[in-house]
């Protein structure tokens, strides 16, 4: 928050200040003194520039979370409690029995997420333009005939007749972010990998590729890491291998000056991105096989970009 005060507020400021210097012999004059000079300085009040480096929620201005009762509060959370005392049971156990990945065999890939079930869908949130009201994007996430998971729909960039929307036509896929027992934020540690694999049947598109890396501080909720997948299309399966070094740091869709590696012990969730920007509207189609990790000893890059050491205050950082 900054306060911007104007010419006025000072040569006030300044007044009141040399009143109450000499307050010691105008004691008795100092309320007088003080009333006469905001006559002839009337007080302007105040603006507050808000936003400026607060972020109200977490989901950018897209918060949809339905404002309920206390008592309704108190009865939802007393029919989760029985699944989140099972999850720490889980927890425990699993902290009882130690047994953490100690050799990571280069070419082993470890999946992540598989495709097989719907249960495996219900770890994915779907969301297009239609359900802000920005846009008449359709899409599902849904089982394909041959047992895969299939992102598919019909990109739309139309946009709606209320002076508001400038560009519409997007659909999106993100994971459920990861967490422990009673609603315990918690991150994916990819450190020992350095390359994401998966084995995906396109249409041709490119799609965006997204790995969150939520911080703690507000001013770093949105950071995002991209990279853009390129489908060939056609009925064959490809096998996608990309080193998480070459994923660029990018915050509200805007890629930031001050880039860096991957934070990957802090990877909330990983999403897929297509749009209808460049007339690319029309029918999609992305099906997924599996996500996994993998270490590759053979790589040895930390990141691919450089970067030029900036002088302070020039550039964002």
């Amino acid at each position: 928050m900054s306060i911007r005060c104007s010419k006025v507020n000072l040569n006030l400021l300044k007044s009141a200040i040399g009143a109450y210097r000499d307050y010691s012999h105008f004691a008795g004059n100092a309320p007088k003194l003080f009333a006469s000079v905001s006559e002839r300085h009337p007080i302007v009040p105040v603006r507050f520039a808000n936003n400026l480096f607060w972020e109200k929620d977490r989901k950018g201005g897209y918060d949809t979370t339905k404002k309920v009762s206390r008592k309704q509060l108190i009865l939802d959370g007393l029919k989760e409690l029985r699944q989140e005392f099972a999850l720490f049971n889980k927890e425990w156990k699993e902290k009882l029995a130690s047994d953490p990945l100690v050799v990571f065999r280069p070419g082993e890939t470890d999946v992540v997420f598989n495709f097989e079930t719907e249960k495996d869908l219900d770890r994915w949130v779907l969301t297009t333009d239609k359900d802000h009201n920005e846009g008449f994007t359709e899409a599902k996430l849904e089982l394909s005939p041959a047992g895969f998971g299939l992102f598919h729909g019909t990109l739309e960039s139309r946009v709606p007749k209320d002076g508001r929307i400038k560009r519409s036509g997007y659909a999106n896929i993100r994971s459920v972010r990861v967490r422990k027992s009673f609603k315990r934020d918690a991150f994916y540690d990819w450190e020992q990998y350095n390359t994401l694999v998966m084995r995906v049947r396109g249409d041709g598109r490119s799609y965006l590729i997204n790995l969150a890396s939520e911080g703690y501080y507000d001013i770093l909720w949105n950071d995002i890491y991209h990279y853009v997948l390129f489908t060939r299309g056609g009925p064959h399966w490809q096998y996608v291998r990309i080193p998480f070094s070459k994923f660029f740091l990018a915050s509200k869709g805007r890629v930031q000056d001050s880039q860096g590696p991957v934070p990957l012990n802090r990877i909330s969730s990983i999403g897929f991105s297509v749009g209808a920007r460049g007339g690319h509207e029309g029918q999609f189609r992305l099906e997924f096989d599996y996500i996994g990790v993998e270490y590759d000893p053979s790589h040895r890059e930390e990141f691919a970009y450089e970067m030029y050491k900036q002088p302070k205050y020039i550039v964002a950082t």
